[in-house]
């Protein structure tokens, strides 16, 4: 499926496409793909494709027209024969002389959308996801999902533009990270792939309403969701865990169906000694924000939202017995790490209270 032409089907086996013939002849390919998508339904995986869009041995490939055509032929043998797809990658790098060919973006997505209405679009601009601007899988410490596309290409972005989105553009285009597991893109017999340890490094991952009771971010779920009364414009939220708790792990998440709203918060502890220190400071949240730091112990937290502009879903704290920083629980200190990585999420079964 990539730009090196190796593909999963062959022209002979479907009458009717302009897909050209595949490039390992003695292999049962033409089944692989449906193995695959069986395999990913039975585990209760969503199935996503890549199909490149530079074939560098497709003979049309230079020519606008026919080289679209076959693109689309073969979207579309990909979005029919295979079952339901949730994500579809597409990215705008052209061969080498051929300059002057353009890709039918819009022809693709709208297909796309014909097919598999529930499909996600991910490219540099989306529509519905867009690239981060690197292959680390490092989003910028600020990320909107709001991004302005206008003016803008397919295969000639700005990264660190698409790294941070803007908070007063129109268009929502959430970011989505990419990185390989090995060392580089490919299969080379000289890389083993990244430790599993080095993968998770790379993941950072008086109200006056009862609806927006502060014991809803203790709830699962976008719907219900903590806001404090009219006119405030910087909320807090105090936690109280009942028991000394260890933890070096906030997650935070904003009812994203209302929107990104969050611009600045900080989380504080109260230390054994009874001063509040600052634990960590963060800007977006958006649907989810994981925020790592060093190992401390305390009974009582204070989640200050400095500014925002929408309410606050999800609360929690969490241990990660992997990572290992120095502890911050006896220090008087106000240090504040900006966390800048995020974990897989764990559900928390212990009990939490919240108060007001």
């Amino acid at each position: 499926l990539y730009n090196k032409s190796l593909r999963f089907w062959c022209k002979s086996n479907n009458p009717g496409t302009k897909i050209s013939t595949c490039t390992l002849p003695n292999f049962p390919i033409q089944i692989l793909l449906l193995e695959l998508a069986s395999a990913a339904k039975d585990a209760g995986v969503g199935l996503g494709f890549y199909l490149s869009r530079w074939d560098r041995h497709e003979a049309c490939y230079g020519d606008t027209l026919r080289y679209n055509e076959f693109y689309l032929a073969q979207m579309t043998e990909l979005l029919t024969r295979y079952g339901e797809i949730k994500d579809i990658f597409l990215d705008g790098t052209k061969g080498d002389g051929e300059t002057e060919m353009n890709y039918l973006f819009d022809s693709w997505i709208s297909l796309i959308h014909q097919l598999q209405p529930g499909a996600t679009n991910f490219s540099d601009l989306g529509p519905d996801t867009r690239w981060i601007g690197n292959e680390y899988g490092a989003a910028g410490s600020t990320c909107w999902s709001l991004y302005n596309k206008t003016g803008c290409e397919i295969g000639y972005i700005d990264s660190q533009y698409n790294s941070e989105g803007d908070q007063f553009c129109p268009d929502w285009i959430p970011a989505t990270c990419d990185v390989s597991i090995r060392p580089s893109w490919f299969w080379h017999a000289s890389e083993q792939p990244k430790s599993a340890r080095s993968l998770l490094e790379s993941i950072r991952g008086g109200i006056q309403e009862t609806h927006f009771s502060p014991y809803n971010v203790l709830e699962e779920g976008i719907y219900t969701y903590w806001a404090p009364g009219e006119n405030q414009t910087k909320w807090i939220l105090y936690i109280d865990l009942q028991e000394l708790v260890s933890f070096n792990i906030l997650q935070l998440q904003e009812p994203i169906n209302m929107g990104q709203r969050v611009i600045e918060f900080h989380l504080e502890a109260l230390s054994l000694d009874g001063v509040w220190m600052r634990v960590v400071y963060g800007t977006t949240i958006g649907y989810q924000r994981l925020l790592r730091f060093p190992k401390l112990k305390s009974q009582y937290l204070k989640l200050v939202v400095d500014k925002l502009r929408r309410p606050v879903d999800i609360f929690g704290i969490y241990m990660d017995p992997v990572t290992v920083l120095s502890d911050l629980s006896d220090r008087k200190s106000g240090a504040c790490f900006n966390g800048g990585q995020v974990l897989q999420t764990t559900r928390n079964s212990s009990y939490l209270s919240a108060t007001m």
